[in-house]
């Protein structure tokens, strides 16, 4: 997805849905729940299919999640960076140049059960990609670090 922000995407899901006469029941559904991915092709317009399948599969609502990046989560991944025995300085300055992207939606996520199964559609754009990368990054390093402390507690 090319759109630096998925806002407007994201309030024509909300309008797309609720004109269909279904729910929206907010939450995101994680990798470890038995799930299919929707491969949308080079349709960016596939998410309404969609929705369309899940109300033709009975379903009354579908699940959804957006982030937003709020500027505490990118302040406590830069805090976190900034101590990383792996940062280099271009994933430094890579994630200073996400602060132009503060209060923009980078990750939309639909979803519906049927038969114990979950179906998945999700759109992200380029910098949250970028976000979950040094994020992952961050994350790796602090827990990295979180075991050499406690191994020095011994």
């Amino acid at each position: 997805m090319n759109s630096d922000d998925l806002t407007s995407l994201r309030d024509d899901m909300i309008a797309f849905i609720e004109g269909h006469g279904m729910r929206r029941f907010p939450c995101y559904i994680t990798e470890e729940m038995n799930s299919i991915m929707w491969d949308p092709g080079d349709n960016p317009d596939s998410w309404k299919d969609f929705v369309e399948v899940a109300k033709g599969s009975g379903a009354p609502f579908l699940t959804m999640n957006h982030v937003a990046l709020e500027q505490e989560d990118l302040d406590f991944m830069l805090d976190r960076l900034r101590y990383s025995a792996y940062l280099n300085a271009d994933d430094l300055e890579e994630a200073r140049l996400l602060r132009a992207c503060v209060g923009k939606t980078g990750f939309v996520q639909l979803g519906y059960t049927y038969q114990g199964i979950v179906f998945l559609y999700e759109v992200s754009n380029d910098w949250y990609e970028r976000y979950q990368r040094l994020l992952d990054l961050a994350e790796e390093t602090a827990i990295m670090i979180d075991e050499h402390d406690q191994d020095d507690e011994r």
